[in-house]
């Protein structure tokens, strides 16, 4: 076995890696290249480049393809840019500003992972020959009685599964992760300094690629004329406190910026797009026990009820809960101690220790548990 797992030399071995012109990808090339495997560089083109706006700590499609570009001609590898700019817009943006309009909050990374990039760049791969994709994510793969689990990453500060429960298990047996055992991102660095790397200090990006501007609500606006309906903000008795803009302009957890002068802190506690009013209250009452999850993917546990551990943002910790399997697609989700700002539309991810179990989408609770 090669370090990939495959039962065959690392020279006869073929990997695309997914780069996307940052350290950490452009680190996993390197590696591979060292260990002597057959790297293909494939950076993907998702966004119009002429449309992109740099700023520090954001994405920029033409400066990240070129540094993609670079970084092949430093390892000597071949690389090809594609252009998935219309699956991109079908698969996440649009979805993206369909959500918002929904009352909803979407993580358009997940929606990327899932279709764009596993999906499509994973076919792809293997018409290039590949035996495997790999790609920068911080998390681990490793092999159970059953095949392939999804693992956390070895760094908590970096660990990506939160993004990732979407992937399949079909999908698992494919890909590659080979930064998930790193402790740090000094390590990957050094890696990308070792091979003179032209982005070994380049900055990770930190807002969603594209929306360089972070204005979400403007991109919404513009791709959904409309959209942005003023409506009353309201107390939990439906007493009116003031008005807002539009509902897309608020998630939920949210305190500032509601503009309703002094008295006591107030968040937003729902997000109500048939009547465009904005639900306040105190931040007890952000306080949620049971979890309503639909379109589950399931990467382990087929007992009907178990103990989990789950995470219901990426910047929450594990929360304990109890696991409830209603069927293939649909999960409830008790937990131990009410959790504050459970977001329909984000994501409720499950764990085994180190171990995901899967995830699904959380619905509010008055939305139908099944169908999309």
């Amino acid at each position: 076995m090669n370090s990939l797992g495959l039962d065959k030399s690392a020279r006869a071995t073929r990997v695309v890696v997914a780069m996307s012109g940052g350290v950490d990808s452009s680190a996993t090339a390197a590696m591979l290249k060292d260990e002597g495997y057959d790297v293909i560089g494939v950076t993907l083109q998702l966004y119009d480049v002429g449309e992109a706006t740099c700023r520090p700590n954001t994405c920029c499609a033409g400066k990240d393809i070129h540094d993609a570009r670079a970084v092949a001609d430093v390892l000597g590898i071949p690389h090809y840019v594609l252009d998935f700019e219309a699956a991109f817009r079908k698969d996440v943006i649009e979805r993206f500003a369909d959500t918002y309009v929904a009352g909803l909050t979407p993580i358009p990374c997940v929606l990327c992972n899932e279709t764009v990039k596993f999906r499509d760049l994973l076919g792809v791969a293997k018409d290039l020959g590949a035996d495997a994709l790999a790609t920068g994510h911080y998390v681990q793969r490793r092999m159970g009685p059953q095949g392939p689990e999804l693992i956390k990453g070895a760094d908590p500060a970096r660990d990506q599964s939160y993004f990732l429960f979407a992937t399949t298990r079909a999908q698992l047996d494919f890909l590659r992760f080979p930064l998930g055992g790193m402790t740090s991102k000094d390590q990957t660095r050094a890696i990308a300094a070792r091979h003179k790397l032209p982005v070994a200090a380049k900055r990770d990006s930190q807002d969603i690629c594209f929306v360089p501007d972070g204005d979400y609500a403007g991109l919404v606006t513009a791709m959904r004329p409309g959209a942005a309906r003023p409506g009353e903000i309201v107390d939990q008795t439906g007493q009116v406190l003031g008005r807002h803009p539009g509902i897309i302009h608020y998630t939920i957890g949210q305190r500032k910026g509601l503009g309703l002068g002094g008295g006591p802190p107030l968040y937003v506690l729902a997000l109500e797009a048939d009547t465009a009013r904005v639900v306040v209250g105190p931040r007890q009452a952000l306080g949620r026990t049971l979890i309503r999850v639909r379109d589950v993917n399931w990467l382990g546990g087929d007992e009907p009820e178990m103990r989990v551990e789950v995470r219901v943002r990426s910047t929450r910790p594990p929360a304990p809960a109890l696991l409830r399997r209603l069927d293939e697609s649909c999960a409830e989700v008790i937990l131990d101690q009410p959790e504050q700002g459970v977001a329909p539309g984000q994501a409720c991810v499950f764990y085994a220790e180190e171990r995901v179990l899967g995830g699904g989408w959380i619905v509010s609770a008055d939305s139908p548990l099944r169908g999309s």
